[in-house]
């Protein structure tokens, strides 16, 4: 059975970013779906890496055993979390000093989506994208944008059918790339 792992880059507690996918979940019937829960990880710092914490070891455990991640980010100030940034700085450490073959993210396929502002995420959706790039993740190319609009501020998001339909095409597109695998 395939695995997704599900990462918000917001730790908020009712996160529209959390409440999106939760929804694309729905999509991965025959699917094993996790959420990554980071918010225990310190950050980055190399007097901290070897050994390393053991919120990072269940983290990349958790990361190396999925098959797909399907990340959404919130956007602040044109760019992804301080949160995710930090977790995804940890997931570029080799697990062994110099062993960097052994980055548990590399060549890992990821999905990118945001709820966000008027911007819909674009722009940290951009940025995001091409940090995965750089840590050499196969990326699907469909991204699905939420911007929040009148929607900002309520406690859960309530998806317009346009919205829905390119939620859907974007996990149709995971599924699709891990059927390739």
């Amino acid at each position: 059975m395939k695995k997704i792992l599900f990462i918000s880059g917001s730790l908020r507690k009712e996160s529209l970013n959390t409440d999106l996918l939760h929804q694309a979940a729905k999509s991965f019937d025959g699917f094993e779906c996790s959420f990554l829960d980071y918010g225990d990880l310190p950050l980055l710092d190399q007097d901290l890496e070897f050994p390393p914490p053991a919120s990072l070891v269940r983290i990349r455990q958790e990361v190396a055993d999925s098959d797909a991640l399907f990340i959404a980010s919130p956007e602040y100030n044109r760019s992804y979390s301080a949160a995710l940034k930090n977790l995804l700085d940890w997931l570029s450490r080799p697990v062994a000093p110099g062993a960097y073959s052994s980055v548990v993210i590399k060549g890992k396929l990821v999905a990118v989506c945001s709820v966000a502002g008027s911007s819909g995420g674009s722009y940290s959706m951009e940025k995001l994208a091409s940090l995965l790039e750089t840590l050499s993740c196969k990326l699907v190319a469909e991204r699905t944008s939420i911007a929040l609009g009148e929607r900002f501020g309520k406690p859960s998001l309530a998806l317009t059918d346009d919205e829905a339909s390119a939620l859907g095409c974007e996990c149709e597109a995971v599924k699709s790339m891990l059927a390739d695998v």
